[in-house]
This record gives C-alpha cells, sequence and structure tokens, in this order.
C-alpha cells in the first residue's frame, strides 16, 4: 500500500478576476476549491494513474469533513485524524499577478502525534510511506525520529518532499527517497545554486548521508536524478506553463507508480519528469493521458564529470 501523509492539509479557495486591487471590492470570474496539501496532491495524482492511495493527516471541523468526502469520493483511501480545530482554508488569487493568503498551521497535541505513529507502526514491508508538506512547529523533532525509525524497523519505503529545518533533519534519518527542488536543496547546505554541476555536487552529498535516491527538480532547467550508481539528467519538455502548483508533488506520485508498475529506476525518474510537466502544462494535476503522450519526449542522459 502506498500511504500519503499531509501534516497541514487545507481547502485550496481558488478565485479569478481580471484584476485585483486591494482596499476594495473584487468580483471573481470564477472560484475553484478542492482539497489541498502535498501529500493529498500525491493520493490524487496517484489515483489518475489508477494506483489506490491511502490518505493521512490530521483534519478537524467542516473543511476537515469536505477534504476526507472531496478525496473518498475520487476513490482515495482516507485514514485522517479528527482534531478539535478547523482545517485551513488557504485562499490563492488569480489576476494579472498570484497573492495567496494561507492560513495558519494546526496545533497538533503528543496524543494525535502517538495515534498517527501507532498507524505507521501498523505498516508492512515494501509499503510506501510519503511525508510531504510543511511540518507544523507543534511537531517535535523526535517525533519526526521515530517516524523514520519505524519505517526502518518495518521496511517501509520512506519519501520526504518537505523543506527547511524539517529537510534538514530527516536528511540525518536516511529516507528511501527525497525530492528537493534546488532552492532547497540550497537551503540544506547554507548556499545558493546556480548550475547542474553545483546540483549535482550537493545531490550527492545527500546520497552519501545515506540516502538511496534523490531527485532534483530544477523547473524550466529540468530535472535530476541520483543513485549510489548513477547520475541523470532530464532535459526539460517544452510547453506552456500554466500551473507550477502541484508540479513537484506529480513528481513524487509519477515516481512512485512508475516504480509500482516494475519499471527500473531511470524509467521511472522520467515518468516523474512527464507527471510535473504535464501538471504545469494544465490547470490542474496532471492527467495519465498527458504524462502517457509526454513520458516518450523525455530526454535523459548519464551524466560524467
Amino acid at each position: 500500500m502506498i500511504y500519503t501523509c499531509t501534516m497541514t492539509p487545507s481547502v485550496d479557495y481558488t478565485t479569478y478576476l481580471p484584476s485585483f486591487q486591494a482596499g476594495t471590492l473584487n468580483r471573481a470570474n470564477q472560484v475553484n476549491y478542492y482539497p489541498g496539501g502535498k501529500g493529498i496532491n500525491v493520493s490524487r495524482v496517484l489515483k489518475r494513474f489508477g494506483i489506490t492511495s491511502t490518505a493521512l493527516g490530521f483534519i478537524g471541523g467542516f473543511t476537515g469533513d469536505y477534504i476526507a468526502q472531496k478525496l473518498e469520493e475520487e476513490g482515495i483511501l482516507t485514514e485522517f485524524i479528527q482534531t478539535n480545530k478547523i482545517t485551513r482554508i488557504n485562499v490563492k488569487i488569480r489576476a494579472s499577478s498570484a497573492t495567496e493568503l494561507n492560513g495558519p498551521a494546526p496545533i497538533i497535541s503528543k496524543k494525535l502525534q502517538q495515534e498517527l505513529l501507532a498507524k505507521i507502526n501498523s505498516f508492512e514491508e515494501n509499503d510506501w510511506f510519503v511525508l510531504a508538506g510543511s511540518i507544523p512547529s507543534s511537531i517535535a523533532p523526535d517525533f519526526l525520529e521515530a517516524i523514520a525509525e519505524t519505517c526502518k524497523q518495518t521496511g517501509v519505503r520512506f519519501v520526504v518532499d518537505t523543506s527547511g529545518k524539517a529537510l534538514q533533519q530527516l536528511i540525518k534519518l536516511k529516507p528511501y527517497l527525497v525530492k528537493p527542488n534546488e532552492h532547497e536543496l540550497g537551503e540544506l547546505f547554507h548556499t545558493t545554486i546556480t548550475t547542474t554541476e553545483q546540483a549535482i555536487h550537493y545531490g550527492k552529498k545527500l546520497i552519501a548521508e545515506g540516502i538511496q535516491y534523490v531527485i532534483i527538480s530544477l523547473g524550466s532547467k529540468g530535472a535530476i536524478y541520483i543513485s549510489n550508481d548513477i547520475i541523470a539528467i532530464a532535459d526539460p519538455l517544452q510547453g506552456e506553463v500554466i500551473n507550477t502548483v502541484g508540479a513537484g508533488d506529480s513528481m513524487v506520485a509519477g515516481f512512485i507508480a512508475a516504480c509500482s508498475s516494475q519499471k527500473n529506476k531511470i524509467d521511472a525518474f522520467r515518468y516523474a519528469v512527464a507527471a510535473g510537466s504535464a501538471t504545469a502544462f494544465s490547470n490542474d494535476l496532471c492527467e495519465k493521458s498527458l504524462v502517457e503522450s509526454l513520458v516518450q519526449n523525455v530526454t535523459i542522459s548519464p551524466y560524467s564529470n
């Protein structure tokens, strides 16, 4: 089974209008709202590939009920842990430029954290556990260590897609796969990454830490795959970028989907790049048909220094 975990899910409310003026009434032409959060995005993309997953995390109130209901309507299994706080709403304003208003992260009690850890402890060998998105400040470092140790003991493939201090700590715990972008990778090593060579240099340091696989997304410059035995570079696909929200999550989902179909890791990387690009070229998360049409155009070259 594939499990995704979003510690701070949200209802994402996106409003579209021709122009936005602060301090006055603005009337939208169109609005969309949907379950938000990086782990949730991974589950939604996996479902579009025909792969079942279970979404975990902490939800509460009417907004939490909406998230669970919508995911279940899409055929995604859910095992959310209920809190006594209303799940946040993130407002995204799309006009001539984009503006976002994100609600505060919830406070997750020790009791609720232990409920999540108990679920993780029930996973089976070779299951996937994808921890994606921001980690609230109420989550202590020792809890993240407990998650990593539990995955290690049970043989669960632990995938990390977060940033900041949480990523710095989780790197030391040797997850199965990490997927930083170039900015997150630079933050890890207190530097700014501007070239592919720099990204590879620091990506190799992650492998040296004991991580098995690293995928670095470079946005319009493509992506990099690094393991103990190979480094590969994917050229960017050509297309009109419409939406970058969820592109990185789609890469994670594409990689896991391909691995679940017994593809080798380079082919899985190819599928990840196609999935991320398909989302970037779409108004919403990618559809399988577009991914399948793009994957044959992904050019991957082995890197040799």
